[in-house]
């Protein structure tokens, strides 16, 4: 049985497969379409006796490692933050960050979604979508640096779309910013824990920001220095 899971799941068609299939299940409620996809990579994962290698998860977490996506973190934030998310509300609107009202001044919803950020949105979305989607898109497409490329700008639109509950501009600066660190995936494509720390550090700030409700008096204090 794992066998023939196994290989099934990981003929070169079945990413295109998984993807074209994930979608279906919002229609049940979005968070399926992750935990689909999700549950696919980890099948793999399963089925290949647990070769984290085959998703990009190929060196140890060290001091420069952290350091260095943290830095990249706060100059991703800064940049879209005080840069390109003023632009893209100009033109498509402000974000629905609804979902996130409940946190605002609220330690204990606040730590509890910190935990599931780290654990699902930082791990678990670089690892489904440049672990697996993007590694074996690349590879469908022949492995070569185009392919690679080519792999980020799909999966990174793919990425994007997956935020539509954030509004437009959600869509467009996600996929913005998830095209930045694909294409920092394709220079360090052994070192996916790298994207993982950079994307957990990313949200930290910002739910941080809104949680004390300082995310707008924050964007303004730094447009002010600039």
């Amino acid at each position: 049985m794992k066998a023939k899971v196994y290989t099934f799941l990981t003929k070169p068609y079945a990413v295109v497969l998984t993807m074209l299939v994930a979608p279906l299940f919002g229609f049940i409620d979005r968070n399926f379409v992750f935990f689909f996809g999700l549950g696919v990579a980890f099948a793999i994962l399963w089925g290949s006796d647990f070769d984290w290698s085959r998703f990009g998860i190929g060196k140890k977490i060290t001091l420069k490692t952290v350091i260095k996506s943290f830095l990249i973190a706060v100059i991703l934030f800064m940049a879209f933050d005080v840069i390109i998310d003023p632009i893209l509300i100009q033109f498509l609107g402000p974000y629905d960050l609804s979902s996130l009202d409940d946190i605002k001044g609220n330690l204990a919803g606040y730590l509890i979604l910190m935990l599931i950020v780290w654990v699902f949105a930082a791990f678990g979305e670089e690892f489904l979508f440049r672990g697996y989607y993007m590694k074996a898109l690349a590879g469908l497409l022949g492995n070569t640096n185009k392919a690679w490329l080519f792999s980020a700008l799909g999966t990174s639109i793919y990425f994007g779309v997956s935020h539509a509950y954030q509004g437009t501009v959600g869509i467009v600066s996600v996929f913005l910013w998830s095209l930045c660190i694909s294409i920092l995936f394709n220079r360090n494509r052994n070192n996916l824990l790298l994207l993982v720390l950079i994307h957990g550090f990313n949200d930290t700030i910002g739910i941080t920001l809104l949680c004390l409700n300082k995310y707008d008096i924050f964007s303004e204090w730094v447009q002010r220095l600039l």
